[in-house]
């Protein structure tokens, strides 16, 4: 395999006009296809065949004109002091306002007066706004007609704030990859010596990012797609973009400066680091693609975008890089090797020689303290991880808005006046049909709802029935509603928030409390609303969770064994995957749930963690951490297969290797530390928990327990049973057979 990507890496560097031409076609390509075909993006979690989603699945099927998935909007009204919303004026001024955001797009209005939705004092109430379209399609004049109720309430002298998921907030993923790429430039130039180096791994990333997601782009106008998928794609792609072409470049500096011909270091460089970048770019698109296997939707498609930008990251890295390297000449390695540093070998090993860098100085302190280096840190990792215990899953809701923001203060407003129950009701939709009395199953789950709400550790506020009033004309109409779409609705307030485990726990007891209810009315009980969707994804997640971590890891342990032929790496490079994500998940856990230094990265709340960032992060970190296992290791292994000693092996690799490594593991954390900034509380977790997990997995994990662990084990960490070496394919990432392809050169 070196050997065919040294005659890609020389033939990219000799046909640098087509290569280059062929890259910058398609990104004009897949842009103009962005312009002329992409679509929208969705900001919802949506997984079929949970209860949550069967019941808005039953209301939609049975009841065409009802939208139980459309956006909606809550217009907090507030009397100046001293006045009341019931005063005449006020009453007519909250009837104007509300008149003022009726278009075609609204399915119903809920004021305050026919809802009971005010304060005792009658100085604050709230409107419920149901739209037939989710917030993404709403029309131009159902957002104008928002703004203009809100200006004639305004005018009238009430204070009227709007709320819900009509309204978005920007992700500002531009300030972000501007951020990550500041950082990753300065690092470059420290670490290439060249700033026309430092802009070549900037802009082949660029480009990779370009292409992915405009391409995926383009996807969006045939599938509707998530916003974090783009979003996603853009920060990995960006990250790993630019660190598989630092790798190759600096194998390539290295190689120029040992003496050899530009085309020939530019083939070297990508036939040796190369071979690692092939590699450590397949381990994350297996644990990207792999998010498949949890046939969860918006999983599934987070994670073949991400896998596309990372596997187009890999093929510019080994392509478009060498074809630059031929355009830039002698540009990137102008800096001179200091005194006493010269290169004078011309073996497959071009680096030897080293001086005592600082790399050196500390691997050879762990080959000495190996013991207590190893100890220390297992301890700091398993003490960073001791928050995980206190994890708390749940789906982000608009407590988590940025300070200040109309949904917010919404949110807060009702929080403080009505209680924060009532920004996350319950709906428990009633399937009647075959029971043969409709009216008295409903009756029937009304009352038990109602006795569930009187014990004395109840959660529930209150249980809005079906019909809310007595009047034979109410009845009636009720009675004739449930008899052609034959289900019906009760609401159900809890005393806690959306996100709180108490109102989780209210779903289970409600379900519990439904479950016979089909024995006794003929009719069956579905549990919906922001919460249950919630715990009802985490549960699946939960489920699915083994068996993702048995086919990703079991899949990436087959890949390591052929890469490294050893058994005992992969097994190191697993084990120390687990301390990075325990304390990626556990500073999560401190800042977004505990609120430790949480003001560092904008919030200014405290909630349960992202429901879905267990599983996402185990994928995504795992991939990550491979890859520095591979990059670091090697080195190692390719000093031990040309006889260098297994002790001295490690020396060896970890000089040649820990300084591009920290440098790359810095731009990855600086790339991924840029999307903490943004104000969507998706991106930030999850930004967040990769920028600690890298920074983790990569200084505390493979420049400190894996050398350690090298060091314990000496020769037996490269062993393989005989049986199982005549069947692993050798895939030459060492070099190898470039060296005696070479060796006449």
């Amino acid at each position: 395999m070196a050997w065919q990507l040294f005659r890609l890496g020389r033939w990219s560097f000799r046909h640098r006009w087509t290569v280059t031409g062929i890259w910058v076609l398609l990104l004009l390509v897949v842009a103009l296809g962005s312009a002329t075909l992409s679509g929208k993006t969705n900001d919802g979690f949506e997984l079929s065949g949970i209860e949550s989603t069967q019941a808005f699945d039953l209301i939609r099927d049975r009841d065409p004109t009802a939208a139980p998935e459309g956006a909606t909007a809550r217009v907090v009204f507030q009397a100046p002091n001293g006045e009341s919303l019931a005063d005449p004026a006020n009453q007519q001024a909250v009837a104007d306002a509300l008149e003022a955001l009726r278009t075609s797009g609204v399915v119903s209005i809920l004021d305050p007066f026919a809802a009971g939705t005010i304060t005792e004092d009658g100085r604050t109430g709230y409107a419920s706004v149901s739209y037939a379209r989710s917030a993404v399609d709403l029309s131009q004049a159902d957002r104008e007609a928002l703004e203009a109720a809100r200006d004639v309430a305004e005018e009238a002298g009430l204070t009227a704030t709007i709320g819900g998921d009509v309204l978005g907030v920007e992700i500002g993923g531009a300030m972000a990859e501007l951020i990550g790429i500041a950082i990753a430039f300065v690092v470059l130039a420290l670490t290439l010596g060249s700033l026309v180096a430092a802009g070549m791994p900037l802009l082949t990333a660029l480009v990779g990012v370009g292409i992915g997601i405009t391409a995926i782009a383009t996807l969006s106008g045939f599938v509707e797609l998530g916003t974090t998928t783009p979003a996603l794609g853009t920060m990995l792609g960006l990250a790993v973009g630019i660190d598989y072409a630092l790798f190759i470049l600096s194998r390539y500096q290295a190689e120029v400066r040992a003496g050899r011909p530009l085309e020939e270091a530019a083939g070297r460089a990508v036939g040796t680091a190369g071979s690692a970048v092939v590699f450590a770019g397949l381990t994350v698109v297996i644990a990207l693609v792999g998010l498949a296997v949890c046939g969860i939707g918006f999983l599934t498609e987070m994670g073949l975008g991400a896998a596309f930008t990372v596997a187009l990251a890999v093929l510019i890295a080994l392509t478009l890089l060498p074809a630059l390297l031929g355009f830039a000449g002698t540009r990137v390695t102008r800096r001179r090797p200091r005194a006493g540093t010269e290169h004078t070998s011309t073996d497959a090993e071009p680096n030897a020689g080293e001086p005592r860098t600082l790399g050196r100085r500390w691997v050879e302190g762990l080959a000495r303290l190996r013991w207590p280096a190893l100890v220390a840190g297992i301890a700091a990792a398993a003490l960073a991880a001791i928050p995980v215990a206190s994890l708390q899953l749940a789906l982000p809701d608009d407590s988590t808005k940025p300070a200040g923001s109309d949904v917010r203060v919404a949110y807060e407003l009702i929080d403080e006046h009505f209680g924060a129950g009532a920004n996350g009701p319950l709906l428990v939709v009633i399937d009647t049909r075959g029971a043969p009395d409709p009216a008295g199953a409903v009756a029937t789950a009304t009352e038990r709802l109602q006795t569930l709400a009187t014990r004395d550790d109840s959660n529930i506020v209150a249980v809005i029935p079906a019909v809310t009033s007595d009047s034979p004309q109410a009845q009636q109409a009720y009675l004739q509603q449930l008899d052609t779409v034959q289900f019906a609705t009760l609401t159900v307030i809890p005393h806690s928030g959306p996100a709180e485990q108490s109102t989780k726990d209210l779903v289970a007891d409600i379900r519990d409390t439904l479950s016979d209810l089909p024995d006794h009315g003929g009719a069956r009980a579905l549990v919906t609303g922001v919460t249950a969707i919630g715990v009802d994804i985490s549960n699946e997640l939960t489920e699915v969770f083994p068996l993702y971590l048995a086919v990703v890891v079991g899949l990436a342990f087959l890949l390591l064994i052929a890469v490294f032929r050893s058994i005992w790496v992969p097994v190191k490079a697993a084990v120390g995957f687990l301390f990075s994500v325990g304390a990626s998940l556990g500073a999560t856990v401190a800042v977004f749930q505990w609120g430790w230094l949480n003001e560092l990265v904008g919030l200014d709340a405290t909630g349960p963690v992202l429901f879905l960032l267990p599983i996402l992060l185990t994928g995504i970190l795992f991939g990550l951490a491979m890859d520095y296992e591979v990059f670091l290791v090697t080195r190692m292994r390719e000093a031990y297969v040309h006889g260098t000693p297994a002790r001295q092996a490690v020396i060896d690799g970890f000089t040649h290797s820990a300084r591009v490594v920290a440098a790359a593991a810095l731009i990855m954390v600086g790339v991924f530390a840029g999307f903490t900034l943004t104000d969507d509380i998706i991106l930030k977790t999850i930004g967040f928990a990769l920028a600690i997990g890298v920074l983790v997995d990569a200084f505390l994990v493979r420049m400190l327990i894996v050398p350690a662990t090298m060091f314990i084990l000496g020769r037996r960490i490269w062993w393989m049973p005989r049986w199982m070496s005549k069947i692993v394919p050798t895939l030459d990432v060492e070099g190898e057979a470039l060296a005696k392809h070479l060796a006449p050169r």
